[in-house]
């Protein structure tokens, strides 16, 4: 197939979109059959109403890079603020300043590093550009762009190139982030789900293959809970199985932490005594993401962990009581943790969401966090009550609610940890008790660490893009593209 000639039309006439198409269809040619460079100093965007974009088209085997040897070295006209391109038939308006600022040349990203090399406040408010369609081999059809008031030190030879696909992504990811809509991977369980669907892991695979790896980072994001077995006697095997992941997080508990009991302990967790459902940290302001405990000895009678899928006892409570709901996702309950050589204070409501368009409802509950740690709160320091103030009433009885809930039998999962098995769960989401053990009876002693999110998700997109092609942040799908 031959190279198409690019389309230029100029739209200083301030003819209409469609005479320009009409013209161009009586003349011979075929618009919407090609990447279409239109430009005018301001290009309302109302004019055009956009289909959602389509897969990229096909690239013909050409050489690197062509264009028509009649247009050799032509431009769509003079240089503009904004310009149209036809993006599957469809004129799509880009200001000049989002495409400069993000050209992608070795002049402007360092090859090696990936980091920018200027800044957007470097470029001129009055920089315009003119552009062509060229056709690369491996990305496609391309729009390149010369520059007039380029960013100061660039040379007049200075070109920014961008495919019609990562245009095209540039848009949907746009579209769907103002739209609300979120991509959620997430499962939500109770006892009889999270039991068909529990994934255990071989340590040796985690640690050696990527798509183990993938597989277990993955199953982790949509359920929140992850078991390994076959792990190493060793107290160094919980910093192998974070580091898979990425960097532990070091906190005053340390880089990692036993988990055992002991005299006069500055924690519950470090007592034989039952320990009610609840989450790690969240007296922080940024309580970690993951919590991984490697069962080194199991001998005392007793100490089975149970966790329960905050997430869903939420769903389950939006849908019995609306109030309820939207009283956990407003009333400040405070956490803290105070000891002669620490103090961290912080307050947080029991529920988060995802922020929504303003003026809008949520399209789906999107849940980002719940906080709910019942023996680590500190009185409450907002809407503490008054004669003529119900919020605290309203929160003691959404806390009841959301309590009977999180702790039903339907929704608990109970598993005692062996020796030489590690769970892994959501700290944010999935939470965590423990039972009752006699400590005179035998050793019961886990190794603890964290992960912060951050690191989580990083190691999560990293994974997706190189088995699925694909990656999510901020709920919106972003394909790869070159």
């Amino acid at each position: 197939m031959a190279a198409m000639s690019p389309i230029s039309l100029n739209l200083a006439t301030k003819l209409p979109l469609r005479v320009l198409f009409a013209q161009a269809t009586r003349a011979g040619t075929r618009p919407w059959k090609l990447p279409i460079i239109l430009s005018n100093n301001i290009v309302p965007a109302r004019q055009f109403v956009s289909k959602p974009p389509s897969s990229a088209q096909q690239t013909p085997p050409q050489e690197h890079l062509v264009h028509d040897a009649s247009n050799e070295g032509q431009l769509d006209g003079k240089p503009a603020r904004h310009v149209a391109v036809s993006i599957d038939g469809d004129p799509r308006i880009f200001d000049t300043a989002f495409l400069r600022d993000s050209c992608t040349c070795s002049q402007c990203v360092d090859p090696d590093s990936k980091q920018k090399l200027f800044q957007t406040a470097d470029i001129p408010e009055d920089i315009e550009g003119s552009c062509r369609t060229v056709i690369d081999k491996e990305k496609g059809w391309m729009v390149e762009v010369v520059w007039q008031n380029d960013v100061p030190g660039y040379p007049p030879d200075h070109r920014t190139r961008h495919s019609i696909d990562w245009l095209r992504r540039s848009l949907n990811t746009e579209l769907e982030l103002r739209g609300g809509v979120r991509s959620d991977e997430r499962v939500l369980w109770d006892k009889d789900i999270i039991t068909k669907n529990n994934k255990w892991v071989d340590y040796n695979d985690y640690m050696a293959e990527d798509e183990a790896l993938f597989g277990a980072v993955s199953h982790l994001n949509k359920f929140g809970l992850l078991f390994l077995k076959n792990v190493p006697d060793t107290e160094e095997s919980v910093v192998e199985i974070a580091g898979r992941i990425g960097n532990l997080k070091d906190t005053f508990y340390g880089r990692t932490w036993d988990v055992r009991s002991k005299p006069k302990a500055e924690n519950i967790a470090y007592t034989p005594h039952y320990l009610g459902l609840h989450m790690d940290l969240l007296y922080t302001s940024n309580p970690p993401h993951l919590q991984l405990l490697h069962s080194l000895r199991a001998q005392a009678p007793g100490g089975e962990s149970f966790f329960s899928d905050s997430f869903y006892a939420a769903h389950q409570l939006h849908t019995s009581s609306a109030f309820h709901f939207r009283t956990l996702c407003t009333f400040p309950v405070t956490y803290e943790y105070h000891h002669p050589t620490q103090h961290y204070h912080y307050s947080r409501p029991t529920i988060e969401l995802f922020p929504y368009p303003k003026y809008s409802e949520p399209t789906n509950l999107a849940i980002r966090h719940v906080n709910w740690s019942p023996p680590f709160q500190g009185p409450f320091e907002g809407r503490i009550g008054g004669e003529n103030q119900t919020a605290l009433r309203s929160y003691l009885s959404a806390s009841h609610a959301f309590d009977q809930l999180l702790s039903s039998e339907n929704n608990l999962f109970e598993y005692r940890l062996n020796e030489g098995e590690c769970v892994i769960f959501d700290n944010r989401r999935v939470l965590h008790a423990r039972r009752a053990f006699d400590a005179t009876k035998g050793e019961r002693w886990l190794k603890g660490a964290y992960v912060d999110d951050d690191v989580f998700f990083s190691k999560l997109r990293v994974l997706e893009e190189k088995f699925n092609g694909r990656w999510i942040s901020d709920g919106v799908v972003r394909h790869s593209v070159k």
